[in-house]
């Protein structure tokens, strides 16, 4: 792990039956009304979800999210109770800093206050103060031969222009950050948590970008070789990721040494991308990998320009991404995507940075008020968080709808607590097994400390026996105990040490 930084179908549920002593009981479909308030979700996770039996301590990163923000009681006594009983549920709050809004910014100094007396990490939700770098100014636009200007809309009405005329703006965005950082240190409070979801604004190469860029004559002079994707796409991934450490990492770090910092979907990975977002569409031209029926783009390298100091890959369910493999039941089809996105980060990680993985359990309708598609069941999504924690994960993040949050959290609190028992292999492991077959078969997961293991098998055929894996240079035999933690050594017919 990486301690450095880190202050469906029958057969399935036959094999990963032990997991269901995890099961909270209760959770069901949630019923759409009026919108769940932050408050509700807060006093609801605090009702619905039991303490931990293994603190999160320093070892994990707790259950962070879009909805955990927004309200605290207004005496400040109540609100330390708050704080620590989501703490003991393996929760944190971050307050979600808006540029020029005095009543949020009120919010997230007095957060960070009780956080901080507390020995709380103090956590900042920051996408306002990275946003505006096309902000609709003509200055940002591409320019055509003819002098003219022009854009192009992404995500609603937001008119994206020209990656390179981006100076000024790029002034005014690390002004933003600096107001942000100043107002921590003047309150006399440390950011120790910082994150983003910064995605439809600056350079983005998907949608109509490459084909407004080649006809831009700034663009066409900043990349050679425009008309190759590849090319377009590493240039503008390169900057995006040098505007993140210029205009916000720096300077967050210049007061604040220590802070974790990242963004949403950056991390490593292989140079391909195994999910999409639901604002995407890929252009005409670009190389594609297809697997059933999933198609698969080339993703340039970004984290490594960022100076980001944890990874934050994304395995989420959006709602199309169901009918990418019609040969696999629901279970394992969620499961296999979730996972074929969790492990292209994992398996590229450095091995001295966290990695805190976005995911999400029900899948989440793209457009309009359809249907969702079928979700996967509670037991396998557990299985997944589980093989994602002992693939190097650090912890999680959770995007939802406000009236899924505490079913979202509820989901992922046992997987924390169980897998706390073995807090030496979390904090000082390291990731072995990486291999993701791509049918329904056994699929195993290891940290290794020393000549020990901490194992998860999950078995998505029948196969009650022990299965064989490569552990640098060892075959290891893998015994069948199936939706548990489990510790084993490495040694001739891959012995298993009971740990209870």
């Amino acid at each position: 792990m990486h301690k450095e930084a880190l202050t469906d179908r029958g057969i399935v549920a036959l094999t990963i039956a032990a997991i269901g002593a995890m099961i909270i009981i209760g959770i069901a479909q949630p019923a759409v009304a009026q919108r769940t308030t932050s408050e509700e979700i807060i006093r609801g996770i605090i009702e619905q979800v039991s303490p931990l039996q293994h603190p999160v301590g320093d070892t994990l990163q707790p259950i962070r999210g879009s909805r955990l923000t927004g309200w605290l009681p207004e005496d400040d006594d109540e609100a330390r109770e708050v704080l620590l009983a989501l703490n003991e549920r393996g929760v944190s709050l971050f307050a979600n800093w808006r540029v020029g809004n005095d009543d949020a910014r009120a919010f997230a100094l007095r957060l960070g206050r009780l956080q901080q007396e507390l020995g709380l990490a103090v956590s900042v939700h920051a996408t306002s103060a990275m946003t505006g770098f096309f902000n609709g100014d003509e200055s940002t636009f591409h320019v055509a031969e003819d002098g003219s200007t022009y854009s192009w809309q992404l995500h609603g009405a937001r008119k994206m222009g020209c990656a390179f005329r981006l100076d000024e703006r790029a002034e005014a965005i690390r002004g933003q950050w600096q107001d942000l950082v100043n107002a921590y240190s003047e309150a006399g409070l440390t950011l120790d948590w910082v994150s983003m979801d910064w995605y439809s604004d600056g350079p983005v190469e998907w949608n109509e970008s490459w084909e407004a860029s080649k006809r831009c004559v700034v663009c066409r002079e900043n990349v050679a070789g425009i008309e190759h994707f590849g090319t377009f796409q590493q240039a503008l991934r390169t900057l995006r990721g040098e505007l993140q450490r210029e205009c916000a990492v720096k300077v967050v770090q210049a007061q604040f040494p220590d802070v974790l910092i990242g963004n949403w979907a950056v991390a490593p990975h292989d140079g391909w991308r195994y999910w999409f977002d639901f604002y995407e569409t890929i252009p005409e031209g670009v190389p594609i990998r297809t697997e059933q029926l999933a198609e698969y783009r080339p993703w340039a390298d970004e984290f490594s320009h960022t100076g980001y100091t944890y990874a934050n890959p994304t395995c989420y369910p959006w709602d199309d991404m169901y009918a990418w493999y019609p040969e696999f039941d629901t279970d394992f089809r969620w499961f296999y995507m979730l996972m074929k996105a969790g492990t292209n980060a994992a398996r590229n990680m450095p091995t001295d940075l966290p990695m805190i993985t976005w995911v999400k359990w029900r899948p989440t309708p793209v457009r309009g008020e359809k249907e969702p598609a079928p979700a996967m069941s509670l037991e396998v999504y557990r299985e997944f968080l589980a093989h994602q924690l002992l693939r190097g994960g650090d912890g999680f993040m959770m995007w939802s709808r406000a009236e899924e949050a505490v079913d979202e959290v509820a989901a992922i609190a046992p997987v924390l607590d169980e897998a706390l028992r073995w807090r030496d292999f979390l904090e000082e492991g390291e990731p072995v097994l990486f291999e993701l077959a791509n049918r329904p078969t056994t699929v195993v997961s290891a940290l290794r400390l020393g000549d020990r293991l901490l194992v998860r098998r999950t078995d998505f055929e029948d196969r009650p026996f022990p299965v064989t894996r490569v552990i640098d240079g060892m075959r290891v035999k893998i015994p069948h105990r199936p939706g548990e933690f489990f510790v084993m050594d490495i040694c001739a017919g891959g012995g298993v040490r009971t740990t209870e």
